[in-house]
């Protein structure tokens, strides 16, 4: 016995184990039920909104009903299963994380949905000073990529690592660039090499998308290196979805003396480097959540300082950047969060430039 509703058509009836009843979209078998197909689109063009209203939308593979509130997701149609990195289910409560610290392969071997994926190019190493001089610039921070929804499907995706640069063991060369991390088809891009005090080794510029590098030293004003073309300023906490270009900022410029300027970080600017002040702190970078801990990505490197200066060299800036030399060495970059290098100092006796951090590619989605 089943109660029938089909348009003028109610009351008790019997049907068969084959038996199925079709009302518009909506389909009664004897052992299932199937509702209607549409896009969001469609939905939001043609489908009725009384309370309860239940579809299965295609665009996003999602069964959703509508609410007081508006239309809700009820579930993923067809969860993911993927390899690829290092995998983790514990650490984002309802979510499975893929973590790439090297090269490799996203591999969804079934089901179909929506990614959230966070890309950090690598650092650029920071600048030195010659001997009796002062401080060199600390290296710019990788650019920062960060979506909220991706679409994917089985099927392999090639995931890249950029490596930090090197920082500068010669006054007569900056410290080089980061290297490009990828994924998606989208590039998060290194940052610039933090400048010397030798001229004609100006800070660089980030990597064609990431942050610029600080300024070394000089007897005369330097600019620090200019952000990429294209990449934005970060709005602010949350991390909203970043364009497509990443987030990253320009490194600190220097008035002259015997301290360097920080590096760019993916969320501000590098410090500038003032004479008998201490050095240039660099940029900060951004924090993220998408691993299940807070943490901050694409800090720039501080600026090294000439050891008779009165202050101490710059600080790296939050997410991974180096601090410059002063007494001691720079420090590098922390790996896979794609800060930047320290810069070196002068006096007594030339302290190299250090490198920058690698970066990181991280992708998560409900389990």
């Amino acid at each position: 016995m089943a109660i029938v509703n089909h348009n003028s058509i109610s009351g008790i009836s019997t049907i068969s184990a084959t038996s199925s009843i079709t009302v518009g979209d909506t389909v009664i078998h004897s052992t299932s039920i199937g509702i209607g197909s549409t896009t969001t689109t469609g939905r939001n063009a043609g489908v009725g909104t009384a309370i309860g209203t239940l579809i299965y939308n295609a665009t996003n593979n999602k069964v959703e009903a509508y609410t007081p509130t508006g239309w809700i997701g009820v579930g993923n149609m067809g969860s993911l299963s993927a390899t690829g990195g290092t995998k983790d289910t514990t650490s984002r409560s309802g979510y499975t994380v893929h973590t790439f610290t090297s090269p490799g392969t996203f591999t969804v071997s079934q089901g179909t949905g929506n990614v959230e994926y966070l890309i950090v190019g690598g650092g650029g190493g920071g600048g030195t000073a010659s001997p009796n001089d002062g401080g060199g610039g600390g290296g710019g921070a990788g650019a920062v990529v960060y979506k909220e929804s991706q679409p994917v499907s089985p099927g392999a995706y090639s995931i890249t690592i950029g490596g930090g640069g090197g920082g500068s063991t010669s006054i007569s060369s900056r410290g080089n660039g980061g290297n490009t991390s990828s994924g998606f088809s989208l590039n998060a891009y290194g940052g610039g090499g933090g400048g010397s005090s030798d001229p004609g080794t100006d800070a660089q510029s980030g990597g064609n998308l990431g942050s610029g590098g600080g300024a070394g030293s000089d007897d005369s004003s330097d600019s620090g290196g200019v952000r990429g073309t294209g990449t934005a300023d970060w709005p602010g906490s949350p991390p909203n979805v970043s364009p497509d270009t990443g987030w990253a900022n320009p490194g600190g410029d220097n008035s002259s003396g015997q301290v360097g300027a920080g590096g760019g970080g993916a969320a501000t600017a590098g410090g500038a480097g003032i004479n008998n002040a201490p050095g240039g702190p660099g940029g900060n970078g951004i924090p993220i959540s998408i691993s299940g801990s807070n943490v901050t990505y694409g800090g720039g490197g501080g600026g090294g300082a000439y050891a008779g200066a009165p202050g101490p060299a710059g600080l790296g800036g939050a997410g991974g950047g180096g601090t410059g030399a002063k007494s001691g060495s720079a420090t590098a970059g922390t790996a896979n969060t794609g800060g930047g290098g320290g810069g070196g100092r002068g006096s007594p006796g030339s302290v190299p430039g250090a490198s920058g951090g690698s970066g990181i590619v991280i992708i998560a989605y409900p389990s």
